[in-house]
């Protein structure tokens, strides 16, 4: 392994399908969905009455009622995850060098939770009722920020701020920060807390979710020709990347090194992606001229594969294209966004850990509602119902956002 590699040591989850990475994990090898019924508002003159929220999650365990009460969810979100992977990692901030260990936690919307909460108070009471934390407890930035302060990183701290591809988009420019010398650790991923009144609504105003709310298990079907929309969901996911010297020097347990990262711009559409995939297409071929690997090298695709019937087709063309026809005939994809629903900014931070588990353990997580292919999706190996057991060499997932930007990352097993 090159001087300048960057390894993954920890990992942490919030997720609709688990609250730490192990029952999230279990959760997806098992085909278990994570959307339910909204119960946390009413939602009775709501077109869409579905997501994927979380359940059993207590910020208390992480912060005082009075540090929690300043920061919005998305923010309890990420300190969760956070604490997970530092915990997971092994890693002592304090006896490190702090100067040397940063964060980039990423959001597609960020507090908007507090943002509406700020204009009800406005509403109902003029502006003294509006609280002088809503900016710091709202902006994106603040998730890393918060997060550096309490655990005392005084390292880079960022946030990317690419809709769903802001998780993604958060870990390879980690990777890149730290293989260019800017830092030794990088805590890196994606947090969100979409699924409010004004989340559900703008998102159910675009059409842009599944409307089948007397099934909401069966209502993230990536690739199916049933399929009606995603399924907003929200949580956070977030990986210690750390150099490989610095991972070996203190015996850290590596689960991957991160070994390819691409971008990409569609420069086409506000919403939806170019229509042959050409812009998703580029950008997985970047991440393999950064890992110096062939198509062929490739043993798992973990897919955006939101369940809309655009972004499905192409992402399915741009594969088929980049991979089937350059001699990876049959390479397994899948989109665990089918359990986990669509989780925004944090989204490409879990389907990256999903990876991470996958390479460790040699498990293809399924797709599940996947009944009928559709048509235009024909020809791919997309891993129907039930997890596939598979030696993972080489693991590539992808991450597509609103204004048409991509990123792709590849993670490979450590020897």
């Amino acid at each position: 392994m090159d001087s300048n590699a960057v390894v993954v040591t920890g990992v942490g989850i919030v997720s609709p399908v688990g609250i730490t990475a192990d029952e999230a994990w279990e959760s997806v090898i098992s085909g278990k969905s994570g959307v339910r019924s909204i119960a946390e508002f009413d939602v009775s003159s709501y077109s869409v009455r579905i997501g994927g929220t979380i359940e059993g999650f207590d910020i208390a365990r992480h912060l005082s009622a009075k540090e929690a009460k300043r920061m919005d969810p998305f923010i309890h979100y990420a300190f969760g995850a956070s604490a997970q992977a530092i915990d997971d990692s092994g890693l002592d901030v304090e006896s490190s060098e702090p100067d040397r260990i940063g964060i980039a936690i990423g959001s597609g919307i960020g507090g908007i939770q507090g943002i509406e909460n700020g204009h009800q108070a406005l509403i109902d009471g003029g502006p003294r009722k509006v609280s002088p934390f809503l900016v710091p407890s709202s902006v994106i930035n603040m998730a890393s920020g918060n997060i550096s302060i309490h655990f005392g990183m005084r390292g880079p701290n960022l946030s990317a701020v690419t809709a769903c591809a802001a998780g993604t988009h958060s870990i390879g420019v980690s990777a890149r920060m730290i293989a260019a010398g800017d830092a030794d650790v990088m805590l890196a991923g994606g947090a969100e807390k979409c699924i409010t009144p004004l989340g559900v609504a703008s998102f159910a105003s675009a059409r842009a979710l599944s409307q089948r709310n007397d099934a909401p298990e069966q209502a993230s079907r990536p690739w199916d020709s049933d399929r009606d929309g995603f399924v907003l969901s929200e949580g956070a996911a977030v990986l210690v990347l750390e150099s490989y010297e610095h991972a070996k020097r203190r015996g850290a347990n590596i689960y991957a090194q991160v070994t390819g990262f691409g971008n990409s711009a569609d420069a086409y559409h506000i919403t939806q992606p170019a229509e042959s995939g050409e812009g998703a297409q580029r950008c997985m071929a970047r991440a393999l001229a950064d890992a110096r690997l062939n198509p062929e090298d490739i043993d798992y695709i973990n897919a955006h594969g939101t369940s809309t019937v655009v972004g499905d087709v192409a992402e399915a063309a741009a594969v088929r294209r980049l991979f089937y026809a350059n001699g990876a005939h049959g390479v397994p994809m899948s989109s665990t966004k089918s359990m986990t629903g669509h989780m925004l900014g944090a989204a490409g931070g879990i389907e990256a850990a999903f990876c991470l588990l996958a390479i460790r353990d040699g498990v293809i997580p399924p797709t599940i509602n996947l009944d009928e292919q559709d048509q235009q999706c024909e020809g791919l190996d997309l891993v129907p119902h039930e997890a596939r057991q598979k030696g993972l060499r080489h693991v590539l997932t992808n991450s597509f956002g609103f204004g048409g930007t991509n990123a792709s990352l590849i993670f490979s097993h450590v020897e």
